[in-house]
């Protein structure tokens, strides 16, 4: 086995193994799992950055999500309902019995993924849905790749092909804190982090998450968050709309920073809207992190798309290529 080479960590409950792959350079170093495509470990300038956990089979009984690649659809659809070309579709309702989250119970965050290449800077893992599978019409071939690309920066790049028409939305689920002990554990509050999103417009939710439809402006709101604010004590878990399409190459999302840490965060991504997350709910995980101990940014989709007629499209076709592109850039104070 090569020094770049995945290596056995854990077990799935079906007996295959799960790998772990490392990449290191440009002052970052991370540990990818097979389980799920998950970040487990994103250290920058050897301080972590990220909620991780150092037992991977802690991925396997609790959270699938932290540090996932979440899919088919990330984020919500209301009822586990929607229609492609006529044709009505049921999804596991695997929020409270009431709406399709993160594609459903047993989405690409539970599944165990095949690491197809793996360097010393990038890696790239690949898996295969099932037409059906969680209720979602057609085979899916998707692939995410990690790529270390210069100084303090994370490229992900995930792209999927299908045999039918079907909904796509993937996005990473990492959870930062800029103000982890290098230990990584205990997570202290995210409220004193500082965000920055460059949206003019949110996205209103109902009592369950969902949007309502419309398309708001952030003037004027708690939401404006134009120039950077202290996080607080508010909860957010919103989607931000940057624009109606999908750009070719990444744009900025959103900028974090914290006093007490020399680190900035920036996200950049091709997607037309991020999901801002402050991590009211972490105890639910199960992962022994408080609650807002960590934020999400994550760029995606709009939330329940196929629902609203007067959102941008998720549908992927056959001949066609879904592409989303991720960026985390690490700077330190004396580098911004």
């Amino acid at each position: 086995m090569s020094d770049t080479a995945p290596r056995p960590v854990g077990t799935m409950p079906d007996g295959s193994p799960i790998l772990e792959a490392r990449l290191d350079g440009d002052g970052l170093g991370l540990a990818v799992l097979s389980l799920g495509a998950v970040i487990r470990r994103l250290d920058f300038r050897g301080r972590p950055m990220v909620l991780g956990r150092d037992d991977p089979h802690d991925y396997v009984r609790r959270t699938p999500q932290c540090g996932a690649i979440v899919g088919r659809f990330a984020n919500r659809i209301a009822g586990g309902r929607f229609t492609v070309d006529g044709t009505a579709y049921v999804l596991d309702r695997n929020e409270a019995g009431r709406n399709h989250l993160h594609g459903g119970a047993d989405g690409f965050s539970r599944r165990n993924w095949t690491f197809a290449e793996a360097g010393a800077r990038d890696v790239t893992l690949t898996y295969r849905s099932q037409d059906g599978e969680e209720g979602y019409p057609g085979a899916l071939a998707a692939t995410c790749t990690y790529a270390i690309t210069g100084p303090g920066t994370l490229r992900i790049t995930l792209t999927a092909t299908t045999t039918k028409p079907t909904l796509v939305n993937l996005t990473n689920h990492t959870y930062f804190n800029l103000l982890l002990p290098p230990e990584g554990f205990p997570a202290p509050r995210i409220d004193d982090h500082v965000i920055e999103i460059p949206a003019e417009a949110y996205l209103p939710v109902d009592d369950g998450q969902i949007p309502t439809g419309e398309i708001a402006p952030v003037a004027g709101t708690r939401f404006d968050l134009r120039r950077p604010a202290r996080i607080g004590g508010e909860a957010f878990d919103h989607a931000f709309v940057l624009g109606r399409e999908t750009t070719p190459e990444p744009r900025p999302v959103g900028r974090v920073t914290a006093p007490g840490s020399d680190v900035a965060l920036t996200v950049l991504a091709t997607a037309p809207a991020v999901q801002f997350y402050d991590g009211t709910n972490l105890p639910k995980a199960g992962l022994g992190y408080a609650a807002r101990t960590a934020l999400c940014l994550e760029p995606e989709a709009f939330p329940d798309a196929p629902n609203h007629p007067g959102f941008p499209s998720a549908v992927l076709r056959p001949g066609e290529t879904y592409r989303q592109v991720i960026e985390y850039r690490f700077a330190t104070e004396e580098a911004r």
